[in-house]
């Protein structure tokens, strides 16, 4: 069925309707009752008002990077956001506008083109609009806070088919809310996000031999305690299954990484590399690593730093912010997805949080700043062979160890599964944010595409 001009309606066992439903985790898949592909504004109205004529709901997505977070609703119509148009750099005002579809690596590679950055978060395959209307950690983050607070313009198509433009000044309450609301106010057609000046960083990932894991992780978070918030590392313990992707000697056993970037601000490039020695001889004085990729380079390059798969996969996964960590909790993480613990998950990993990150910014979004040091993420790949069972009860092994710095709070893009506990908003922010989505969609158009965990409203 043909909704406007070049967009059509595709069922379930169609080909547009495949293309229109991919996502990046497999393990989460939607299967709306029907789905589109939008690629310009007047495209996403059209949608629009044929599902509300329809009494459907709308749910949206681009990468389909967080589907494992999406609600799900067969009877709904998702849109699909791929808009053309290209990523566009004002280096004047240090801004990027990114129509809805675009991916990290555009926006990156566009910036640095005028010495600029942007913040961006471990992949280059991930969809700008979710990311930084989720919050955004990036490698920039512990300089320049949470990457919603870099947004300033959002473009979207409401449930009564306006196409507005919302800032600050235009409408500051739908501003506020959209950014860290949770979505269910519309569908976002594009947004204008700040650009920082910088000189280049430090960047890279080594890797050791699951037998020196418990070293490297004291020294690493001893070095975290203090590290200047120019620096943002995580640390990873590792079981990659063979991949004819991966490189042979990392994925022979049980590995420990650190990874992550050094700013240099512009000019001074010497004190990146002075602030990466800290962090990285006392570990390299431990053992050499079995590969090590830091190097100094421009932002391009940071894009490639935690080798994230490109292509799609099925994990499952777990999500916690921490806090007031010690040695303690550092004991308790090698007990439960160490080397020694029979670990099913391919990645438990430790990333730092603190600097910029926070600080509450007054004028961002209904989510600023974390009130964290450290967030956990955990991955498994149930194709790897440890089953879903395993994964699911190791996460859970993991969770009620380190439940004792558990701050109950997330970070929305580090969340794995719609059914785990989450909690970036407390419940005045959700009142409040559950006003603004009254306001501008009252019949709940888009209440489907409401992050589980963002809304006290109903179903």
């Amino acid at each position: 069925m043909t909704l406007a001009r070049g967009l059509d309606l595709a069922r379930p066992g169609e080909a547009a309707y495949t293309d229109a439903t991919a996502v990046y985790n497999l393990s989460a898949p939607l299967r709306p009752a029907a789905a589109v592909t939008v690629h310009d504004v007047a495209q996403v109205r059209a949608a629009v008002g044929y599902a509300v004529a329809q009494g459907w709901p709308v749910q949206v997505h681009t990468t389909g990077h967080a589907s494992a977070t999406t609600r799900v609703v067969p009877e709904a119509l998702l849109v699909r956001t791929a808009l053309t148009g290209g990523v566009r750099v004002d280096p004047d005002r240090r801004v990027a506008w990114a129509p809805a579809g675009t991916r990290w690596g555009e926006v990156v590679r566009a910036a640095a083109g005028y010495g600029l950055a942007a913040p961006h978060g471990s992949s280059p395959t991930v969809g700008v609009v979710g990311y930084l209307l989720r919050g955004g950690v990036s490698f920039y983050g512990r300089t320049v806070g949470l990457a919603a607070n870099s947004v300033t313009a959002v473009e979207l198509v409401t449930a009564d088919g306006r196409a507005r433009r919302v800032d600050a000044d235009s409408d500051p309450e739908l501003f506020w809310a959209l950014r860290g609301g949770g979505g269910g106010f519309g569908v976002v057609t594009g947004v204008e996000v700040r650009l920082y000046p910088v000189d280049g960083a430090v960047t890279g990932a080594a890797f050791w031999p699951a037998r020196y894991a418990e070293r490297v992780l004291a020294r690493w978070h001893a070095w975290s305690l203090d590290a200047p918030p120019e620096a943002a590392t995580s640390i990873r313990l590792f079981h990659i299954p063979p991949d004819p992707n991966v490189p042979p000697e990392l994925t022979a056993g049980r590995l420990v990484c650190v990874a992550g970037t050094v700013l240099a601000r512009p000019g001074d490039r010497a004190t990146a590399g002075t602030r990466a020695d800290a962090l990285l001889a006392p570990l390299r004085a431990i053992a050499e690593p079995i590969m090590d990729t830091w190097h100094y380079a421009g932002p391009v390059d940071v894009l490639e730093t935690h080798m994230d798969p490109a292509d799609p996969v099925a994990l499952l996964g777990d999500h916690m912010l921490l806090d007031r960590t010690d040695d303690r909790t550092l004991t308790e993480l090698l007990r439960v997805a160490g080397p020694d613990s029979g670990s099913p998950l391919t990645v438990a990993e430790l990333r730092q949080l603190g600097g910029a990150l926070a600080v509450p910014d007054p004028a961002g979004g209904v989510l600023n700043h974390l009130a964290a040091q450290v967030a956990y993420m955990a991955a498994g790949l149930p194709e790897a062979g440890a089953g879903v069972d395993a994964i699911v009860d190791r996460c859970a092994l993991v969770r009620r160890a380190l439940g004792p710095w558990d701050t109950g709070r997330t970070a929305p893009t580090f969340v794995e599964d719609r059914h785990q506990p989450q909690g970036h908003l407390d419940p005045a922010d959700l009142a409040r944010v559950d006003r603004v989505r009254r306001r501008v969609d009252p019949t709940g158009v888009f209440r489907a595409d409401v992050m589980p965990g963002t809304s006290a409203l109903p179903d």
